[in-house]
């Protein structure tokens, strides 16, 4: 399938055969003939991208296909090593969190070899006396999986909880604010209070896709980013990145704290949920994306222009609280 390729209702071929080839392996089979991407194809990637927080549309484009691939990676299949681009899949979301586990810092388990996973890797096999290569070959991955069973909780998590208990302060905090076109009202406001309340900001409201907003905010080294749109569901959504047993644990206070605000404030308590987006999963800092109403519902987004202001004194005091209150023990 190729990278601008989309996949339908009603579509033919072997790529859809590959498809439903695909999403079999991974649990969701269809019952439609053999390439016809019909009815229970259509469900079959809905259920798909529910069980991976990715969007949830019923088609399988660029980002469903690159995740269906690499759910097809099992620990194990190929050597893993730091590469370019970065190898991608639940093969690697498993290494990373065999390696948390056993205290090796892998940083946030997202699929996707980086370089602190690597140096965990690296620290493991000195620790262990192989040979440090950073690479997970069989020898290596023979190793860890005699310890797995005493391992314990995630050391990336443990690190992030224990970071939230230390008061902290929007002063000075490098946010990225990421606006999709229509909720510049919103955005406006936000960014004005966050500037207020000491924030250095970069407001986006290019409309750019994840993947372009997370490379933005990575390049200008951003310790938070936020971002403003309109999702695929009904209701208003605080979405954090999750991935497996494995949760943004600075993304979900902050989710959770904008959630609690809106409340107050007479909007809709908006549901706080842990998803995959690659805005989400690709950002080497905290994130949280607002999905306030569901696209073309034009009551909600007239409904919602209207306390537009009020709205976005409640997220960027949500995001305040995330960021300034110490969590519980």
């Amino acid at each position: 399938m190729s990278a601008s390729e989309l996949l339908r209702s009603g579509d033919t071929g072997e790529t859809v055969r590959d498809l439903q080839r695909r999403l079999a392996s991974a649990g969701h089979p269809s019952t439609d003939d053999s390439g016809f991407f019909g009815t229970q194809t259509e469900e079959s990637v809905r259920a798909f991208q529910i069980a991976r927080g990715i969007r949830v549309d019923g088609l399988c484009g660029p980002e469903t296909w690159s995740v269906l691939v690499e759910s097809g990676f099992a620990l194990g299949d190929r050597l893993l090593y730091l590469g370019r681009p970065n190898l991608r899949g639940d093969d690697v979301v498993d290494l990373q969190h065999q390696l948390n586990r056993l205290g090796f810092d892998a940083g946030r388990e997202d699929g996707i070899l980086g370089p602190e996973t690597t140096e965990a890797l690296r620290q493991y096999q000195r620790a262990s006396s192989l040979e440090v290569d950073g690479i997970a070959g069989p020898t290596t991955l023979t190793a860890l999986a005699r310890l797995t069973h005493l391992a314990a909780d995630s050391v990336a998590s443990m690190r992030e909880r224990e970071a939230l208990r230390s008061p902290s302060s929007l002063q000075g905090r490098r946010v990225y604010l990421a606006i999709a076109p229509g909720f510049e009202q919103i955005g406006t406001v936000i960014g004005r209070d966050l500037m207020a309340a000491g924030a250095q900001l970069i407001s986006d409201s290019s409309g750019a896709g994840d993947r372009d907003l997370a490379s933005r905010a990575n390049r200008w080294d951003a310790q938070l980013i936020i971002a403003i749109r309109a999702g695929d569901v009904p209701g208003s959504t605080c979405s954090h990145f999750s991935s497996g047993s494995f949760r943004s644990e600075a993304g979900f206070r902050i989710a959770e704290r904008i959630s609690q605000e809106l409340g107050v404030a007479g909007a809709d308590l908006a549901t706080v949920s842990g998803r995959a987006y690659p805005l989400l999963r690709e950002t080497r800092m905290a994130a949280v994306l607002c999905e306030l109403v569901a696209a073309e519902d034009a009551t909600a987004m007239a409904s919602l222009l209207n306390t537009a202001a009020d709205t976005a004194h409640a997220i960027a005091r949500g995001i305040q609280r995330g960021i300034e209150e110490p969590a519980d023990e």
